[in-house]
């Protein structure tokens, strides 16, 4: 045993193995401050206040005494370098040894390779163990130096302990170093003399008892009862010699106390023996604070994110320590993952290396949490992986706060340490992964969605304040930009940088990540559309500008989706559904139609007010037509200007709703110009009831004057009186060439519509082949049914009203041959005259055509139904005849008037029935018994039914004949009329 710690001393001068002269040694400098405080250790905090400084102390005594032979083993570095040395210089002794070791020795470390850990690069400052300082700084030969200078332990406190060491194998030969506790041996073997001075020395004793409590007391390997004897002696001692160190001489008395309490806690099993095995240093977190010390040594003192070249030497003999402290491949492995990440963190998390090391490292410790059952580890591993998971989730859950495209590739790096430490921690730690592990879980999938959708919506939430910065800024601006069309910007410029810098990244654990993330944007600012949408209640500048943006952004985040999806299983199906359609367009397009039917619903009002102040005065204008229809046209064109300069995307697809619009204001101008101005019906008198002549009564009268007849027949009592001055015929002229102006400028405005549509931005040529959206279709029908009505109402009006008096008040009243059609044909031509100046040239034909129809039906309606007053004989039906030639004649006005094809289409009805005036009494009575009976199926012996007046006048139609019987001025037609229906002679 004291050649095993004679051997410790390899690499030291002989006069280092005799007592040292009383030197001024500098104490150990601390290990360097870590800017990583906020990152406490998962392996566990001790219950002691022992400080690092003094863990550092107790690890490298427990390295050294672990070591024993093999801390003097040269280093493959050190050999190197006598080889590089041989050329200048004659080589010792020993360095023949490490040239023919040096032959076999790799210049690599094959664990360095195996995870790719760096070694202090040509420019960086060197270790000790990594090469020589220009004869400034002593290399290190063997591992013991490496590993002291590495903790920074002072070559006298090395020196005090290896002497310690050394005297202790010698009084306990063949003891194995488990069985050893080496803080009590030590205190046994080290006196004050052994120190600078006696401070120094109580410090000493001070932290080597704190140990024994924390290993024995407070972290023991096998629980302690509080009751335990040993316990609480120890206790006792430990915290007497707080105040008064105690002495340590072998016979001494509280020494041997202290022993005893010391070796019967150590020495403790459990099931309650004695083992000769030691327990002072493997109770958790006790072992693995003093491991993690022993880990960090392997870092390069003067760059802290490097691994020192020897490596794969100093780690062999680090391993030889887990007998004392109860370690295993296992936990090396979870140990050495925690301090790479947290060396990772504490050097800046510029060395993506490191990270690289930690992430491969943790792959060996997610094989070992797959077939380790111990609970101890499984906490260790839950608290371990939890601290790592939680630094990294700090970082990735915004991640857009702290990376960018100068440091993605670290970003990478956590993601892969993150998704990695979550995988573990569910799948093999979580015991409701394990009651639910029939369902499948992607571990890497959930928590890079969870990543993507918090950063992003946290990165929305700060361009959104941005954005509100940026308005209120430029609030006094012109044009100056509403909110959410900033924002719309700016989640735009967001979505592309999350595309071309993160997205390629996070693909490799989530293959619709780039979808993913625009569908959180997506809804984000959908979010703040819905309120703005509800929110807006007519269309204004800043609202179209809103919602073309979100439009534009709309279609920009769908477009990135979906190339994101094509090699998707369901083609990215599920992330669009994830995108419910801002309805922007549609939006838009109601705030339009608000905006049209607000305009149309003014535009009516107008129509209401200014027609009721309409003259319809022929003198208005030299056209002839109401200044309210040149109006209401530029109020029209107005509405389609104002409409085609609105900032829309959408003009083709909403015309059709202005110019329905206008076209029922248009309908609703037209159906209010004609209203009131009555119809054939209006003016038409109401037909008498049927009487028969008073035989030669028309004979009393001659050479007397003839009286008015004693019951003029009531007229419709819609019909207008002169006294309206709106409705007369000069007033209907006005309305009729007005409908006829507003008919020939609708080919104007239609063109004009097409120009515009031409103009706007969204036009397409499909919008140009179907010219109905231009129409004004219902206008322009009420138009022509408008004028045909005004036309047959200015007809009726012109001979039942304005001519009645020398129509229906005296034509045939009496004697036919003193009162015939002349008086009529006179004032019918005057009023010609004035229609074919006043009306439209366009509709001139028309309306004398009306009035040729109903002088027709005038004079039918005076020779079927002129009432008591009017009796012909059969030989006054040649004086009816000429009178008829005489009215087509006015009407052909020798070739200038009517063409005679039209004269003799409306005059077929009268033509066929005025042979009844020539025709025998006796024959019509037949031919109308004959054909009543027909036609309503009745016998010849039952009484022939009183054909109802159906106003379709015919030769061959029963009440026709009828009338025609009840004007005969005949005994025989008298009779009939009397026995037959017993019909009065006057009313």
């Amino acid at each position: 045993m004291a050649q095993l710690f004679r051997d410790l001393s390899l690499g030291h001068s002989k006069r280092e193995s005799t007592p040292s002269p009383p030197l001024k040694i500098m104490p150990p400098k601390k290990p360097p401050t870590l800017p990583a405080d906020d990152l406490p250790s998962p392996l566990g905090q001790l219950s002691t206040n022992l400080s690092d400084s003094e863990l550092a102390l107790t690890a490298y005594e427990i390295f050294v005494a672990a070591c024993r032979t093999s801390s003097g083993k040269p280093l493959s570095s050190s050999i190197a370098n006598s080889v590089s040395n041989s050329h200048s210089g004659s080589p010792s002794q020993n360095s023949v040894g490490g040239i023919q070791r040096s032959i076999t020795s790799t210049a690599a470390s094959k664990v360095k390779k195996a995870f790719g850990l760096k070694s202090p690069g040509s420019g960086s400052k060197k270790s000790p163990g990594s090469g020589s300082g220009l004869g400034k700084v002593k290399r290190p030969l063997t591992v013991g130096e490496l590993m002291r200078s590495q903790m920074r332990v002072s070559e006298g406190m090395d020196s005090r302990v290896r002497r310690a060491l050394l005297r202790i194998s010698a009084g306990q030969v063949g003891r194995r170093i488990e069985s050893v506790v080496v803080p009590l041996e030590l205190m046994q073997q080290l006196k004050a003399s052994d120190f600078t001075d006696q401070q120094e020395y109580d410090e000493w004793q001070k932290r080597t008892l704190k140990v024994l409590e924390a290993g024995l007391i407070l972290h023991p390997y096998i629980p302690l009862d509080k009751s335990n004897s040993a316990g609480q002696r120890l206790r006792q001692i430990i915290h007497g010699a707080l105040d008064r160190p105690i002495e340590t001489g072998k016979n001494n008395e509280s020494m041997q106390v202290l022993r005893s309490a010391v070796m019967t806690l150590a020495n403790r099993s459990y099931d309650g023996s004695l083992t000769d095995s030691c327990h002072w240093a493997d109770g958790i977190p006790l072992n693995l604070r003093l491991y993690e010390m022993l880990l960090q040594s392997c870092f390069d003192v003067n760059d802290e994110s490097s691994i020192i070249d020897d490596f794969d030497e100093l780690m062999e003999q680090i391993k030889k320590t887990w007998g004392i402290l109860g370690l295993n491949q296992t936990y090396h492995n979870l140990c050495f993952t925690w301090v790479l990440f947290h060396r990772f963190v504490a050097t800046g998390q510029m060395d993506l290396e490191l990270l690289s090391d930690a992430d491969g490292q943790l792959a060996e410790v997610a094989k070992d949490a797959k077939t380790t059952k111990d609970s101890e580890y499984s906490k260790i591993l839950s608290s371990t992986l939890t601290s790592i998971l939680g630094w990294a989730e700090k970082r990735l859950l915004a991640y857009h706060e702290t990376f960018d495209r100068g440091n993605v590739e670290t970003m990478e790096g956590i993601v892969s340490l993150g998704v990695a430490a979550a995988k573990i921690l569910l799948e093999d730690v979580s015991t409701e992964y394990r009651r639910r592990r029939k369902t499948e879980v992607n571990v890497a999938r959930e928590r890079i969605e969870t990543y993507i959708r918090s950063s992003l919506r946290t990165a929305f939430a700060q361009i959104m304040e941005k954005a509100d910065s940026s308005r209120r800024a430029s609030r006094n601006q012109p044009n100056a930009l509403p909110l959410l069309a900033i924002l719309a910007k700016d989640v735009g410029s967001l979505a592309m940088n999350e595309k071309l810098v993160f997205s390629p990244i996070l693909k490799r654990w989530h293959p619709l990540a780039a979808g993913l993330a625009v569908a959180t944007l997506h809804a984000c600012y959908g979010n703040e559309m819905k309120q703005f949408i509800a929110g807006i209640t007519e269309l204004t500048p800043d609202a179209v500008q809103v919602l073309r943006a979100a439009d534009q952004l709309e279609k920009d985040l769908v477009q990135i989706a979906v190339e994101d999806s094509v090699d998707s299983d369901d083609g990215g199906k599920a992330v669009i559904r994830e995108m419910p359609p801002y309805e922007a367009e549609g939006a838009i397009a109601n705030l339009v139609k608000i905006w049209i039917k607000t305009r149309i619903d003014r535009l009516k009002d107008w129509v209401d007010r200014n027609l009721q102040q309409e003259l319809w005065s022929p003198q208005a204008n030299q056209e002839g037509y109401a200044p309210s229809s040149v109006e209401v046209l530029r109020i029209i064109n107005e509405t389609l200007d104002a409409f085609f300069q609105l900032p829309i995307p959408m003009h083709p697809a909403l015309l059709p709703d202005v110019m329905h619009g206008l076209d029922r204001c248009l309908q609703y101008y037209v159906a209010k110009a004609k209203s009131g101005c009555g119809s054939r019906n209006t003016f038409i008198p109401t037909m008498p009831a049927l009487t028969r002549c008073t035989i030669g009564s028309k004979f009393q009268g001659f050479g007397k004057k003839k009286e008015k007849s004693p019951n003029p027949q009531k007229r419709n009592s819609q019909v207008a009186t002169n006294g309206d001055s709106s409705f007369g015929v000069p007033q209907l002229c006005v309305r009729m060439n007005t409908l006829q102006w507003i008919l020939g400028e609708f080919d104007v405005l239609e063109k004009r519509i097409i120009t515009l549509l031409r103009n706007s931005e969204s036009a397409r040529e499909e919008d140009f082949s179907n010219g109905l959206a231009s129409k004004f279709e219902l206008s322009s029908a009420a138009c022509l049914e408008g004028i045909q009505q005004l036309c047959e109402a200015a007809a009726y009006r012109i001979v039942f009203h304005d001519l009645s008096h020398v129509l229906w008040d005296s034509l045939y009243v009496g004697d036919p041959s003193s009162s015939r059609i002349d008086p009529f044909l006179q004032e019918l031509e005057r009023n010609l005259m004035f229609i074919s100046d006043n009306v439209n040239e366009k509709i001139r034909t028309r309306i004398i055509t009306e009035i040729m129809r109903a002088s027709f039906d005038g004079l039918l309606f005076v020779l079927l139904a002129g009432g008591p007053s009017r009796a012909f004989s059969k030989k006054d039906s040649q004086i009816i005849e000429d009178d008829f030639k005489f009215l087509k004649e006015l009407f052909w006005a020798n070739g200038d008037g009517l063409p005679s094809e039209i004269i003799d289409k409306f005059a077929t009805t009268l033509r066929s029935i005025l042979p009844l005036f020539r025709t025998d009494t006796d024959n019509l009575i037949e031919q109308f018994r004959r054909l009543t009976l027909e036609t309503y199926k009745s016998s010849a012996r039952s009484r022939i039914p009183l054909p109802p007046t159906s106003g379709q006048w015919s030769p061959t139609e029963p009440n026709t004949l009828l009338r025609v019987l009840c004007h005969r001025n005949d005994e025989s037609a008298s009779k009939f009329l009397k026995k037959t229906y017993d019909l009065p002679k006057k009313l």
